[in-house]
């Protein structure tokens, strides 16, 4: 259970809070380690094999030494204190968690779209998307930003809560720093392909249950909020996997679908072209609206993953009992 309290008092903190920037934060340590470790391996390795076999043992040694650090620390800080392991415990889930900050974010973006604000819009979501924004216009930061609303419910939102619930802030700040180590190496151009190759497989691993625990949400998500919950399930079925991405097309799709909109197309990643598929049907055009339901979306889903993951930790707890 204790893990469960945990959970439900971080995802309220970080609903009434968010994540303050003063506060030190894992996943900027996280961002050091990796971008010293890529400086390094730049120096030493130019071949593809080498790059390789250098990604593979950051990706190895950063979630293991995050999860044996964190477990033994916690460990000893609640045989010393209990309550001072609890509340350090409790901080640690809490940087894990990001559900107001995205829908900041995104809210942000919607909200220079309303005052016809391009610029500051294309600004504002280049904080949200890896792809380039520059040339963006209106329609295009629309749907960037529904999209990473879409696919960062599960990376924001529920894989935290997810591992959490299942192993307290080890494991929770290992899925942490796996993602953050996709969003800096995961890519699939250039070398980055060699380096990053085993920080994306393992994040897609790691992201494999709550991608589709997060569809199955946005389901019942519809159909609270009496939204054409059938659509949504349809085009999850149909669209879900035309996604590169074994897991985002998922979350895209059931957005999509809840939405009335069609998400995927052409974009542009550090001046390369890429075309995605696209995802659902193309109803209601895309515009501030859209981003406002996407936001809206995103707290439901999130209420929704921490009530099903307490309940069950609250059913095992009494059967364990």
């Amino acid at each position: 259970m204790k893990n469960a309290v945990i959970v439900l008092g971080t995802f309220l903190l970080d609903l009434l809070a968010g994540d303050p920037p003063w506060l030190p934060h894992p996943v900027r340590f996280f961002g050091r380690v990796i971008a010293a470790y890529e400086r390094l391996v730049r120096r030493l390795a130019r071949e593809p094999l080498a790059l390789l076999a250098s990604g593979i043992l950051l990706a190895v040694l950063l979630p293991a030494g995050t999860y044996i650090v964190t477990a033994r620390g916690l460990e000893m800080l609640y045989r010393w204190h209990h309550a001072t392991g609890f509340l350090v415990e409790f901080y640690l889930v809490a940087t894990t968690i990001a559900v107001r900050g995205l829908g900041e974010a995104a809210g942000a973006v919607g909200q220079a779209l309303a005052v016809r604000d391009l610029p500051l819009a294309r600004k504002k979501v280049a904080a949200l998307v890896g792809r380039d924004t520059a040339q963006l216009d209106a329609r295009g930061v629309a749907r960037a930003a529904v999209e990473s609303v879409a696919e960062n419910t599960v990376d924001a939102a529920v894989a935290p809560l997810f591992y959490a619930f299942l192993g307290g802030a080890p494991l929770a700040l290992v899925y942490r720093a796996v993602n953050t180590l996709d969003s800096m190496i995961g890519y699939r151009h250039g070398d980055y392909r060699y380096l990053g190759w085993a920080a994306a497989r393992l994040d897609d691993l790691l992201n494999f249950l709550p991608a589709r625990l997060t569809g199955l949400l946005f389901v019942l998500a519809a159909f609270l909020l009496r939204g054409d919950w059938r659509r949504v399930w349809r085009t999850v079925r149909r669209d879900g996997r035309k996604h590169p991405s074994p897991n985002s097309g998922i979350p895209e799709a059931a957005i999509a679908g809840f939405l009335g909109v069609q998400l995927g197309g052409p974009s542009t990643y550090r001046g390369v072209p890429s075309f995605r598929p696209f995802l659902g049907e193309p109803l209601v055009p895309l515009g501030l609206e859209q981003i406002a339901g996407a936001v809206g979306l995103l707290y439901m889903v999130a209420v929704l993953a921490v009530i099903l993951g307490f309940g069950l930790r609250m059913i095992f707890g009494y059967w364990a009992g």
